[in-house]
């Protein structure tokens, strides 16, 4: 059911189709780019479960979600090696991983699951390898991997909003870190001003802005009209191709003569209120009006 459904949004972004999804854009525009680099056209439907693919190139959007899940093997074994220092504890964890089910199922389809579990481990792995280089703190790999956790924490929330999870799991451990430097009478003021600032450009501003970006490339891929119009403003949807109202001659502010439309703004979908209350005697039919 799920690959129907993440299937058909990675077509709509190989069809620049605009639509509304309740989770951040880049685990979508991953499986599409998948797709689009392994010569699928976005022609396939989507329409129920079980649907055979028959022609259609879908195998580029599968192995890339299976690539990704499988990474997640030595991502565990190289976490728990760091941590424990311990070869059997690590082969042991990978064994884990690479004998189960649940991992297995969820990375042969089309699936967010596997680029958020993806981006989750390789965030807790960059996380662990920064804090064994806390005794050579501002060198190359202390701001590689500092670096690089904060590239996977916006990749991790890019791909579902649960990657907030990890977030707070990195901040516990970065306001850990921060206390135990603050408590060292060792370091002067500035050192002290350097380490949190350092952790504030890699662990907020970069992963925001990476965040952020995300959403930019979403908006200027998707540029045609398609199923999410209605979600957005009149203003919005005039500058998708295909919707009535791109290009056309509309006021920006409301004249004398105009034709107008009330909706209710959250449901998007006409209704003129969204509540149980009925309008008073006399009013009307004391409903929608």
């Amino acid at each position: 059911w799920d690959e129907t459904h993440f299937g058909k949004m990675g077509s709509y972004y190989i069809n620049r189709t605009f639509f509304f999804d309740v989770h951040p854009p880049l685990g979508k525009m991953l499986i599409g780019l998948a797709g689009y680099l392994s010569g699928y056209d976005g022609t396939f439907l989507f329409q129920k479960p079980g649907d055979k693919y028959e022609h259609h190139n879908y195998m580029g959007m599968r192995g890339f979600c299976a690539f990704l899940g499988s990474l997640l093997v030595p991502f565990a074994y190289l976490t728990v090696l760091e941590l424990s220092k311990s070869l059997p504890a690590a082969l042991l964890t990978a064994a884990l991983l690479t004998f189960d089910t649940g991992c297995l199922t969820l990375s042969q389809y089309i699936l967010l699951d596997p680029i958020l579990m993806f981006f989750i481990m390789a965030a807790m792995l960059s996380m662990v390898k920064y804090n064994s280089c806390a005794d050579r703190p501002f060198s190359a790999p202390w701001w590689f991997w500092l670096s690089l956790t904060g590239i996977n924490l916006a990749g991790a929330l890019g791909v579902k909003f649960v990657g907030l999870f990890i977030i707070l799991q990195v901040g516990w451990n970065t306001i850990s870190d921060l206390w135990h430097l603050f408590g060292d009478l060792s370091l002067s003021v500035v050192t002290v001003g350097k380490h949190l600032t350092a952790r504030i450009l890699c662990l907020i501003v970069l992963p925001l802005t990476l965040y952020m970006a995300t959403y930019a490339v979403h908006f200027m891929v998707l540029n045609k009209s398609g199923p999410g119009d209605g979600f957005f403003s009149s203003a919005f949807q005039a500058r998708l191709s295909g919707n009535n109202l791109h290009n056309a001659s509309i006021p920006e502010h409301l004249a004398y003569g105009s034709v107008i439309t009330v909706k209710n703004l959250r449901m998007a979908i006409g209704y003129l209120h969204s509540h149980r209350h009925l309008y008073p005697e006399g009013v009307g039919a004391r409903q929608q009006q």
